[in-house]
């Protein structure tokens, strides 16, 4: 684990590999890795991290970029192994900074990036398709890439050969052996990886704590059946915006059923374009309408894919919830499937959703009610099986929280991997492979990078708080004209009050005191404008936090006359 008092990375020594987890380890998103060799770094994703409600008002946080700010010349190469937003998210924030880094990926995950590239008007990017068989040499690193199976189609897994040792990197991955595309982990790879010798093996950790096989997708198919046959009304399905293998299986029951099928949000109509562009997503012809000819269907006639599966505040879904969406009005009787998982950190949200539809009169078909959606990613038993065939020398957790990093552990000593071999890093910690051995050498800093609007990092913990106390305690605002010379108080106090009181007549009990106080401040001497204001914002603070438990922010405005 991470400790406070870890020193300064010492300067690099030949022929070693540095590691440094720039995001990922530690919480579910803004996955990226530092790897350098010989004064030249290789980079593993570079994803972003959703806000939860202890970040009001951002909308993204990446990765620790700046940690690599002074270094972007040395970079030789960023390898994307799939296109989930966690691990893309924030590549056009890093090309920002230096567009010119070869950009590698699969033809699905490269096509998602371009998307975002235009977007955020990148331009001059070296983007570099790979698949499953490519083999690159990017200066220090030899890299062969291995195909895995993710819940997004062409998600790759990577082997680097370095002069410190081998690395095998699983990417997020699982092993389906009856994948929907046909596409497998191939553990033959792993296994060959492992007869040659593996020095680090950097393993998925987000299922290690569930035990067994994660559940085939195909198993899904009979509960997706029974939702589209007991749905008499307008039905609604909510998945991750990447999920083309969910949508393909909602497609094709849409057309058994007799349904047309829209969708709603502007990520979802994008990425599922570039999937059917691609061929990645078969759609029957005749099946898709536009949003606003769903009005020209019965409700029983059509099925909506939407964006909002997390409860994103501002998403389709939550709209729909309360009744705030524009083409869409969900009535008793019509049905919403949640057809994905709960992200940690998200479940606040995602049950305000639920509660919302159901006071609707809305039947919500989710996870914990019915097999709606499975993992994308590889439980404990998975995990076991590639321990065993990989027989790795050290053993790095990647991608989850510390509980998911620490039960991906405990699976590598039970495999016979020493416990001295594994590692259990977070965010920032740096790890030098070198002659085979494994050793954490100190820490640098790789705090939350905060997107506000079109603000980069300039949000501090300060303003957090702030924000937090905003949106959870309110705020209350007392305005005064003085008169310090004569010690008069020739107007209000005014006493507004959002978020905790309606009515701003419940402070007439406390104006008086007030007004008392700061006349009796300004006899005394004080005629400074920041302690009259003081004067107000304990007197104030005091009263409301016996009078409704609550700590609002104070905003007190003391005038000269």
């Amino acid at each position: 684990m991470s400790a406070a008092g870890l020193r300064t990375p010492p300067e690099l020594r030949p022929d070693t590999l540095r590691i440094i987890p720039l995001g990922g380890l530690g919480d579910i998103g803004r996955n990226m890795a530092s790897l350098e060799v010989n004064g030249r770094i290789l980079l593993i994703d570079c994803g972003v991290l959703f806000p939860d409600d202890d970040h009001p008002g951002v909308d993204l946080i990446l990765p620790g970029i700046d940690g690599i700010r002074e270094r972007l010349d040395d970079i030789v190469g960023l390898v994307l192994t799939h296109g989930h937003e966690d691990h893309i998210g924030a590549v056009p924030y890093l090309l920002k900074l230096r567009s010119d880094i070869p950009v590698f990926g699969t033809r699905l995950t490269l096509a998602l990036v371009r998307e975002k590239l235009r977007e955020h008007r990148v331009r001059d990017t070296d983007l570099r398709e790979i698949d499953g068989d490519s083999r690159e040499t990017l200066d220090e690193f030899e890299i062969e890439f291995v195909p895995v199976n993710h819940s997004i189609p062409d998600a790759v897994g990577l082997f680097l050969r370095t002069k410190a040792g081998t690395v095998l990197h699983t990417g997020d991955f699982k092993m389906d052996q009856l994948p929907l595309d046909g596409r497998i982990t191939d553990l033959r790879r792993f296994a060959k990886h492992g007869e040659e010798g593996v020095d680090l093996f950097m393993t998925d950790s987000t299922n290690a704590e569930v035990p067994g096989f994660t559940t085939p997708e195909k198993d899904i198919l009979p509960a997706l059946q029974r939702v589209f046959a007991t749905s008499e009304q307008r039905l609604v399905v909510a998945c991750f915006a990447s999920h083309v293998h969910r949508v393909q299986q909602i497609l094709d029951e849409a057309v058994r059923s007799g349904r047309k099928v829209a969708y709603v949000g502007r990520s979802m109509v994008k990425n599922m374009g570039i999937a059917r562009d691609l061929g990645y997503l078969k759609v029957p012809g005749n099946t898709l309408i536009e949003l606003k000819d769903v009005e020209h269907y019965r409700p029983e006639e059509v099925v909506i894919v939407s964006t909002g599966s997390q409860g994103e505040p501002l998403s389709a879904l939550s709209r729909m919830a309360n009744r705030e969406h524009p083409a869409i009005h969900l009535e008793p009787g019509d049905t919403v499937l949640l057809a994905s998982s709960l992200i940690p950190g998200n479940e606040n949200s995602v049950h305000r959703v639920i509660n919302g539809l159901s006071k609707l009169g809305v039947r919500v078909v989710h996870k914990g009610n019915a097999l709606v959606h499975v993992s994308g990613h590889a439980s404990a038993g998975e995990l076991l099986y590639c321990y065993n065939i990989v027989r790795p020398r050290n053993v790095m957790p990647v991608h989850g929280e510390v509980r998911h990093l620490i039960a991906n552990a405990d699976l590598a000593v039970a495999t016979g991997v020493p416990r001295e071999n594994t590692i259990v890093v977070e965010d920032g910690d740096v790890v030098d492979l070198h002659a085979g051995r494994m050793k954490r050498v100190g820490r640098i800093d790789t705090g939350y990078v905060f997107v506000d609007g079109s603000t980069v990092g300039a949000l501090s913990d300060t303003e957090l708080t702030d924000r937090r106390i905003l949106g959870e305690e309110g705020f209350v605002t007392v305005l005064a004209v003085v008169n310090t010379h004569n010690a008069e108080l020739l107007s209000g106090p005014d006493i507004h009050a959002r978020g905790f009181a309606e009515d701003d007549s419940v402070f007439d009990r406390i104006r008086d005191e007030i007004a008392v106080a700061l006349v009796e401040a300004m006899r005394e001497g004080v005629d400074d404008t920041h302690r009259l204001q003081q004067v107000i914002r304990r007197r104030i603070g005091r009263w409301v936090n016996k009078t409704y438990r609550r700590r609002p922010m104070i905003v007190p405005l003391v005038i000269h006359t």
